[in-house]
């Protein structure tokens, strides 16, 4: 992998992130710590040794199927970014695939199996206790030089030969001595990893909190980080809950949150005329999308949410009411909510990181007609401000622990009463109408993925309870 298929030839930033994502800053300064340890064996006295300490150090102790989680729902992203173009030319066109590497194989099987469309992968396996991994590997030892020769003889028996072996590096002539015609990859600094659009099935759903790969600079920067930046996430969400919401914005600026606002909204509604509110329909990338819209109005918007944390509300700025998922009672509260004013609602259901949108929800076409489509988008440099695995308490404050988040708000034009129900249109011809609208605005791609496909694929249930994953029968559409 490293070096052949993917650009880069360290797996360190992939340790890097099963270290934090599973045991957290305390792991990811271990791994740190071992890291000169694992430098100075791989490169002056053996590659295995070197990768048996980054084994130890990221591994031990950690349960299993955290190994496996990450593995899913965070490492898939990251791998299929650093894909190395001339490399993936040759090996997609190969009607059987087999992969080779020194990396576990618990890290690696997923993001080949269901994203690069490997037949075959045989990697590092690690030893385990009661679930939980030791360490250590297992007798056959870290895959390298002629550890790699007889994995691969054992799989394919001595009657077959692979047609074309692809190396990096000395230690790999072992294995391709064994194929009918082998290739060495040469390491070019300049050469850009593929597009993520050639990928043969794209990554809509990621989980994990760190925005970039943690290379060991990133990732002693982020070490460094991560204290100044959580008491700035105290003093901006302190900001944003205490401080009159005309003022946040500005507060917001001052303290380096960039609020980036387009179009026209709608004034608010005036009850002495018995207007109702408008429901503002708005894509969803964090919790924070209505308490950003909130900003840009300069006046309290009142949320409707799926799932919310108690930490979360307690810190909001704005009333926040979760949704039953009874359709009528669910159906009662926003009409209800709509007479006493306006009202926003992301009708997704959940959040898509991706330039994606997800299925939406048809039932806020059904109780008004005053609709304004708003498109939100933001930046994050460092961390991701939402979570599918961990505690959705922190997310607030992982988005406003990167240097200098972004968030854009884009009123859209109120949307005419001759595409709304009251013109005769369905509620779910609305609802894809809007959906294809926003995701125009955005230059996102529309889908018919929805709040249980996601968790599916990163949880391995539907957000509430533990179901089989059905993620894998799901296709990105481009209509609605």
């Amino acid at each position: 992998m490293d070096g052949t298929l993917l650009v880069g030839r360290s797996s360190f930033p992939y340790f890097a992130l099963v270290a934090f994502e599973v045991g957290g800053i305390s792991r990811l300064i271990f791994l740190i710590l071992a890291s000169p340890l694992a430098g100075f064996l791989y490169y002056f006295i053996s590659e295995s040794a070197g990768i048996r300490v980054l084994v130890f150090a990221t591994f031990v102790g950690m349960k299993v199927s955290d190994i496996e989680s990450v593995a899913r729902a965070v490492l898939p992203k990251f791998y299929s970014s650093d894909l190395h173009p001339e490399t993936w030319r040759v090996f997609s066109s190969c009607g059987k695939r087999c992969v080779l590497t020194a990396n576990p194989r618990i890290m690696v099987e997923p993001v080949l199996k269901e994203y690069l469309s490997v037949d075959i992968v045989i990697g590092t396996e690690i030893c385990t206790y009661k679930g939980r991994a030791t360490g250590f590997v297992n007798e056959s030892g870290v895959l390298v030089g002629d550890n790699k020769a007889k994995a691969l003889q054992k799989a394919f028996g001595s009657k077959f030969t692979p047609h074309i072996g692809l190396g990096d590096r000395k230690t790999d002539f072992p294995f391709m001595n064994l194929c009918k015609e082998s290739y060495i990859v040469p390491p070019e600094p300049g050469v850009k990893p593929m597009s993520q659009d050639k990928l043969p099935k794209p990554i809509v759903f990621h989980d994990g909190r760190l925005v970039q790969k943690p290379s060991p600079l990133m990732a002693l920067i982020i070490i460094l980080w991560i204290p100044v930046g959580f008491l700035l996430a105290c003093l901006r969400i302190a900001a944003g809950t205490l401080l009159p919401m005309p003022l946040v914005y500005y507060a917001f600026w001052s303290l380096g949150v960039r609020v980036i606002i387009k179009g026209n909204p709608p004034p608010p509604a005036r009850k002495s005329t018995g207007q109702t509110g408008v429901l503002f329909i708005s894509s969803h990338r964090t919790l924070l999308d209505p308490i950003f819209l909130s900003t840009a109005l300069g006046r309290p918007i009142p949320a409707v949410t799926y799932s919310l944390s108690r930490l979360s509300e307690i810190i909001s700025p704005i009333k926040t009411v979760r949704l039953s998922r009874d359709r009528i009672t669910d159906a009662n509260m926003i009409k209800k909510l709509l007479q006493e004013g306006d009202l926003v609602i992301c009708p997704e259901g959940t959040t898509c990181r991706e330039p994606f949108l997800l299925r939406f929800s048809a039932l806020f076409a059904e109780l008004t007609n005053e609709l304004v489509p708003v498109a939100m988008c933001n930046k994050m440099s460092m961390f991701h401000g939402t979570t599918a695995r961990g505690w959705k308490g922190m997310d607030p404050f992982y988005f406003f622990m990167n240097p200098s988040p972004s968030y854009e708000v884009n009123f859209l034009n109120k949307w005419p009463y001759e595409l709304t129900c009251k013109a005769g249109k369905s509620s779910h011809d609305v609802a894809n109408y809007i959906q294809r609208t926003i995701a125009a605005t955005l230059s996102y791609e529309c889908t018919n993925f929805t709040r249980k496909d996601k968790y599916m694929a990163l949880a391995g249930n539907d957000g509430t309870v533990t179901t089989k994953s059905e993620f894998a029968s799901k296709k990105v559409t481009t209509g609605c």
